[in-house]
């Protein structure tokens, strides 16, 4: 099966509205604020956006909390050219876990996480559908960790079924997610040291105890 560049495929779409002169409307799902700055930086020379904050995979409540603030904090600080617009669509963790269900022992990276993915795609791809917006997509693929061609390839269905276009997106390209790192440091953002949800926090702390418990017999 033939690679997909989706970079080249964004280039394209970014190429023609240029020459249009007409600048086109982005529903933009953000996972965390980290992962938005460069993507924020970089597209809004070309969309107008309006960033979607919908993640019921966090947990706990707190820190869907915590980096909802940190999503607004860097809207209000980070220049870009065109304005960026907010939506919070709330926090209903049943809805992720229902998403999730007879999944939960899947490893990280495996089809719990592109149930996560759908969750969140549809619910921008129906948002954009609903608002009149001219694309769609997420910022998820600028982690190295997210699989951007499932990510695509959910949105490119979602956008079948809502009648509204996906943006294809790779966002990690370029350096991407370098340029994030740099950002967040610029602007002091809290960088989670796990995905989001219950599983992967889990996962997180184990990987931690066992790197405690091997320099505890390294020295030992």
């Amino acid at each position: 099966m033939q690679k997909i560049n989706y970079q080249k495929k964004l280039d394209g779409i970014i190429d023609d509205a240029v020459k249009s002169g007409v600048t086109p409307t982005l529903l933009l799902h953000s996972c965390c604020a980290p992962c938005s700055s460069y993507v924020l930086e970089y597209l809004s020379r070309y969309f107008k956006i309006t960033l979607l904050y919908y993640n019921p995979n966090i947990y706990p409540e707190e820190e869907y909390t915590k980096r909802v603030c940190e999503q607004k904090r860097l809207i209000s600080e980070l220049p870009v050219v065109n304005k960026v617009d907010f939506i919070e669509a709330g926090y209903n963790e049943k809805e992720f876990f229902d998403a999730v269900k007879g999944l939960e022992d899947m490893p990280e990276g495996g089809e719990r996480c592109f149930r996560c993915y759908r969750l969140r795609l549809e619910k921008a791809a129906e948002l954009a559908a609903k608002g009149g917006f001219d694309y769609f997509t997420t910022t998820l693929s600028i982690s190295p960790y997210k699989n951007a061609a499932k990510l695509n390839e959910i949105a490119e269905e979602l956008g079948g079924i809502y009648d509204v276009k996906a943006l294809p997106a790779d966002f990690k390209k370029r350096e991407g997610y370098k340029r994030s790192i740099q950002l967040s440091a610029e602007y002091g953002l809290y960088r989670q040291d796990y995905c989001g949800c219950v599983f992967s926090k889990r996962a997180r702390e184990k990987e931690m105890n066992e790197r405690r418990s091997d320099i505890y017999v390294d020295n030992g």
